[in-house]
Order: structure tokens, then sequence, then C-alpha cells
């Protein structure tokens, strides 16, 4: 059976996709937040490879797209479903669909990476969003992502850490100095990560970073 030209060309596109998704997710997607911060989750908590990485990153994922459904929704609309209706062409459905991605970024991305990131590409301050070219808005968005992921670990790992003070300090106190303090918290900080709901209260707060 001969393929038509249209389905070839739908061919080529959808394997050229899927070598960059890895790419894009990293980039431009709310990915690298919510991993960061998992990772943070499971180092305070001090229980090594539990969760493993592929749970986390599994997580993330779902996150992910959870936190892009609009984004994705906008992009289907006014991009992909006129292209795949023969009303637009490749580049102008390319050129559309960027749009909603750098709406997104934008409203994740702080003013001063992006003067940043102007600056090392040796360019005027733009004055408007639409001065701001992809490839300065990307690198912006990926350091401002690592930035909030950062702020939200901080807070996430002071509760983890005031455990690990207080348990080290009754120790010291007994004189069970030989008794390492990791293995004493590690339990009472599971069982207050537990009681107080800890992944309904980690979902709810990197859901709630992206509004």
């Amino acid at each position: 059976m001969n393929l038509g030209s249209g389905n070839a060309v739908q061919i080529l596109l959808l394997l050229a996709g899927l070598s960059l998704v890895p790419a894009l997710l990293f980039t431009i997607t709310g990915f690298t937040r919510i991993i960061v911060v998992l990772g943070f989750v499971r180092n305070g908590l001090g229980t090594q490879t539990t969760p493993p990485n592929q749970v986390l990153v599994g997580i993330a994922v779902i996150l992910t797209v959870f936190v892009m459904a609009p984004t994705i929704s906008k992009v289907k609309h006014i991009a992909w479903d006129p292209y795949n209706q023969h009303k637009i062409s490749l580049s102008t459905a390319l050129k559309d669909a960027e749009e909603p991605l750098r709406d997104f970024m934008f409203r994740q991305t702080d003013t001063g990476d992006i003067a940043l990131f102007e600056s090392l590409a040796h360019r005027p301050r733009p004055t408007t969003r639409a001065d701001v070219p992809t490839y300065v808005l990307i690198p912006a968005f990926v350091i401002s992502e690592l930035k909030t992921a950062f702020q939200i670990g901080f807070l996430i790992f002071l509760p983890f850490l005031i455990i690990d003070v207080i348990v080290s300090s009754t120790l010291m106190s007994m004189g069970m100095i030989m008794l390492p303090p990791t293995f004493v918290s590690l339990p009472f900080k599971i069982l207050l990560f537990v009681l107080v709901g800890g992944w309904g209260l980690i979902t709810n707060s990197l859901i709630a970073s992206f509004h």
C-alpha cells in the first residue's frame, strides 16, 4: 500500500518529535522543577533510594502532564487541529504552537534571568515579550525553574533538619555518641511525613507554584 505524501510527512514529524521529547520535557515544561523538588523530599527524608528513581520520574511525568494540560490543549486547538485539517501550513502551525508555550514560560520566568541571558546574548534590553527570542527565553526559564525548585526544597528540608538536630542533641546528652543520629531520626521523619500527609502537601504546593 502506497503512503500519501501527507501521511509520510506526518510519520516523519512523529519520528522527529519522539527524538526531541526528552529535551523538550526538560526545557520547556515544569518537569525540571517537579523532579528536583521530589529529589529534595527523598533526600530530606534520608531514605536513600526509596522511592526509586523510576518512581520519582514517573510521578514527575504525570504531574508535568497535569500542569501542562491547559497549554497542551491550546497548542492542539490553535496549531495541531488546523494543520491536521490542512487549513494552515507546517511553518504556520509551528509558529502558532510556540505562543502558548512561550506564555507558560514567561509566567514562570524571572525577569532578572531574562535580562541575564539577553546580556549574555549581547542583545538590547527588551521592552515587550515579543522582543525576547525563544532561544533566550528557554535557558532563562530553566534557570528560574531551578531557582524555584531550590526555594521549595529549602522549605522542605527545614522540618527534617529540626528533627535531625533534636535527635542528635538528645543522643549526645545521653552519651550515646556511637549510635548514628540519622538511624534514629529516620523513623520519626517518616512518621511525621505520613501523619501530615506529606505527599499530598508536596503535590499541592508544586501545582500551586505554577499558578
